[in-house]
């Protein structure tokens, strides 16, 4: 069974990475990035949905590998949307200081909290990355729970209008003026294909449907277009076969990130001054609760709150993972879970310098 994270072999020659991967991985947003056709050869992925062990087998695999390969050691680049931000370290689950230390990561606390990013940025930054660990004769491995990160960087991204900063700033101030259930009868008036498959109550992806629309004069939804198959890398998926395991787990961890000072946290977030709670960073699951609650001034039902809204993550995640038919999947609450992720990534790794076909 996937739990506690392992203690890993001193690896001195990846030790010595580790100092320059923060500002090797600022990188400035890229236009867009096209899938990796035949580049995604020699990397290995694993995903899971939230609580369900991902970094305790992704530290085993580059252990297991570091024994293994030692002249071919693992670096980590991590598929997470709220990882990327600095002072969010509880409520994200943030891999500690050792345990980045021991193994390089990337693509961890690369961005202020009142920045954007986007999977956009994400598959440049990746791609990049890619580039430069193989280019030392190392391996990368892919590892996180943003689905859509995972989907950009095999499939590409469709071509759509950048950002326009005046445009997004009138769509904020209508917003405040007349509501988001405005914004959302204009979006099911303009684009009602989108506007089925969003909430009514999502502000960020409602507002990015109507800057496109506005921008370009066309809804976001004629921008879509179903992709060519591609060649997919090796992808781990951790799934539990009994639901109520997960939902264990998330509770127990969530209540473990409010003893470890989960609203201080926020709190500090919040004295900045700069945040709101629309921000990307701020509608984490965890923070956007926690926020909620110190404004409401009322943290009583925080707990049931935050773990509720983080199992509907988890079956979200869980929803993307079943769609992605290359995966082999691990039940993460199997007893021996985490040998069989190592045996797998062991037998992926030692092919993995040639191309390697879906699975």
């Amino acid at each position: 069974m996937l739990g506690c994270r392992p203690a890993l072999v001193d690896n001195r020659r990846v030790q010595s990475t580790t100092a320059n991967i923060a500002g090797r991985d600022r990188h400035p947003e890229p236009g867009l990035p096209s899938p990796m056709h035949g580049g995604l050869t020699g990397v290995l992925c694993l995903a899971g949905a939230t609580a369900c062990g991902k970094t305790a087998a992704a530290l085993a695999i580059a252990q297991a590998l570091a024994n293994e390969q030692p002249a071919r050691p693992v670096e980590i680049i991590s598929v997470d949307s709220a990882l990327v931000y600095r002072g969010m370290d509880i409520g994200t689950a943030k891999p500690t200081a050792a345990e980045r230390a021991a193994v390089p990561h990337h693509l961890i606390d690369i961005l202020d909290p009142a920045e954007a990013y986007s999977a956009a940025r994400f598959v440049g930054d990746a791609q990049r990355l890619i580039g430069e660990i193989r280019s030392r004769g190392h391996l990368p491995l892919l590892v996180g729970g943003t689905m859509l990160y995972f989907k950009a960087l095999f499939e590409g991204l469709d071509a759509m209008p950048a950002a326009d900063r005046a445009v997004r700033a009138a769509l904020d101030e209508q917003c405040e003026r007349e509501g988001l259930h405005a914004l959302y009868r204009e979006l099911q008036r303009v684009d009602p294909v989108t506007a089925a498959r969003l909430p009514p109550g999502d502000r960020q992806r409602i507002q990015r449907a109507l800057e496109v629309q506005r921008v370009s004069g066309l809804p976001l939804s004629s921008f879509h277009h179903q992709k060519a198959a591609v060649e997919t890398p090796p992808l781990i998926s951790l799934e539990p076969s009994d639901r109520a395991w997960l939902h264990h787990r998330i509770e127990e961890r969530f209540m473990q990130m409010l003893d470890a000072g989960l609203v201080d946290e926020v709190h500090a977030l919040m004295r900045r001054g700069d945040l709101h709670a629309d921000l990307p960073s701020m509608r984490c699951v965890g923070y956007r609760q926690t926020w909620e609650a110190l404004e409401a001034d009322d943290l009583s039902d925080l707990p049931e709150r935050g773990i509720a809204a983080t199992r509907q993550l988890a079956k979200r995640q869980l929803t993307w993972l079943r769609s992605m038919a290359q995966r082999t999947v691990v039940a993460c609450d199997a007893p021996h879970a985490q040998a069989q992720v190592v045996a797998i990534a062991l037998k992926v790794a030692g092919g993995a310098g040639d191309p390697v076909a879906s699975r």
